[in-house]
Formats: structure tokens, sequence, C-alpha cells
């Protein structure tokens, strides 16, 4: 980055240590010293969010799993399909970053009465809560190969997608973040739903983003 990072924040989190930076105008949250996401775009969130309450019932549920910087949660409030918004999100500084110093980059979107916000881990929450939804946005991890932490990858297997797939009701979509795109992935989700896309979004260095969809489970 050509701009200097001046840590605002460091705490221990349940992924290891977490750090909110500001680098110019924009913000940046680290995990264990490895750079997890960022203010400065958030176009790819943006397209898996519209991408899955597209295709959702109007006034629809979506769940979105990981509060990030809020770009999703954002774009989900903004969606005219979408009636309700529930985030989990298991850091609990990345929760209070989002009402504090990034709340502006978001419009106070955790203010909103039809978005809830839950302090809990996705994988741990989502069977307990035995509730139903008509899109699930993931945006957990950097991708189903490239988890903040070992428990993750648990999410993206067959036990994992299992899970996710009973949380849909009857014609819900699921889509998943990834910084990159994944053929064993995409099969796996091709196991148990009946249409899968992969959509393709540049970014301006490196490997394009990647968002899967998933409709229909077998």
């Amino acid at each position: 980055m050509s701009e200097e990072s001046v840590v605002l924040d460091r705490v221990a989190g349940v992924c290891g240590e977490l750090a909110l930076r500001r680098a110019g105008a924009d913000f940046e949250i680290i995990a264990n010293g490895v750079f997890l996401m960022d203010t400065r775009n958030g176009e790819s969130e943006r397209l898996m969010v519209s991408a899955a309450a597209d295709r959702m019932p109007a006034g629809g549920r979506l769940l979105v799993g990981g509060l990030g910087v809020g770009f999703s949660l954002r774009a989900a409030l903004d969606h005219p399909r979408v009636g309700e918004v529930v985030v989990v999100e298991r850091e609990r500084a990345v929760i209070d970053w989002n009402r504090g110093p990034l709340r502006a980059r978001h419009g106070d979107a955790l203010s909103d009465p039809r978005a809830r916000c839950v302090e809990a881990d996705l994988l741990a929450w989502l069977p307990a809560a035995g509730e139903s939804f008509d899109g699930i946005c993931l945006d957990i991890d950097n991708g189903p190969e490239w988890t903040v932490t070992d428990g993750n990858a648990a999410l993206y297997g067959a036990p994992g997608l299992d899970m996710v797939a009973g949380a849909l009701s009857p014609g819900g979509v699921l889509a998943v973040w990834s910084a990159s795109a994944s053929r064993a992935f995409a099969a796996r989700l091709a196991e148990r739903f009946a249409d899968v896309e992969t959509l393709s979004v540049p970014v301006p260095r490196g490997e394009p983003d990647v968002v899967f969809l998933a409709k229909g489970p077998r």
C-alpha cells in the first residue's frame, strides 16, 4: 500500500490477534498479521449480496455470514427484495468497529431496524437457531481454500454445506465470496444444488474475486 498505515486498535479475538488500521482515507482489518479486508472497494461483496437477493422472493429474509466492514450488510439493506437481514459475526471487535470508526462507511447499517446482528460463530449458531432464510451469503473467509482459522474449513466441506442447505427456504439461494476460484468447491456445490454459477469480478491486482451461487437443493 502506498499510504502509511496507522494501527487504531489491536485486540485478542476468537481467530487470534485482530487489528484495525487506517491507511490514508481507508480502513483495513488485519487478522494475525494477514490482510483480511478493507474499505477501498467492496464491489465483489456487493455483487455477492445483489446476486443472491435478485433470486429471492420479495420481502425475503437474508442471512449474512461475516460483518466485515459492513459493505455486505449495507448492500442487503439497500436491495428492494430484502425485508430482513440477520448478520452473524463472531468477533466482538469487528462489531464494535462497525459501530464506531467504520459506521460512516456503511451509513450506520447496524442501526437499521431491519437488521439484526448476532455475535456468534456461524458454525455453532446456524444449526441451533432453527431459522430458515431465503438467501444466505457467506463472507467469512478469503474463500473456501483460504480460511481465517482452520476450524472454518468445515463450513465449506460436505457437513457444512449440508447444514447451510438445510437452513434455506424452498427455492432459497446460497452465495459464497472467495478471493480465488475453486473447482473442488464448485463441484461440492453441484453435488447438493441443481443450479450452480460462478461469477468472476476483476480486481485492480491479482486474480479476480469469485462469487459462487447455488440454488435448488437436490
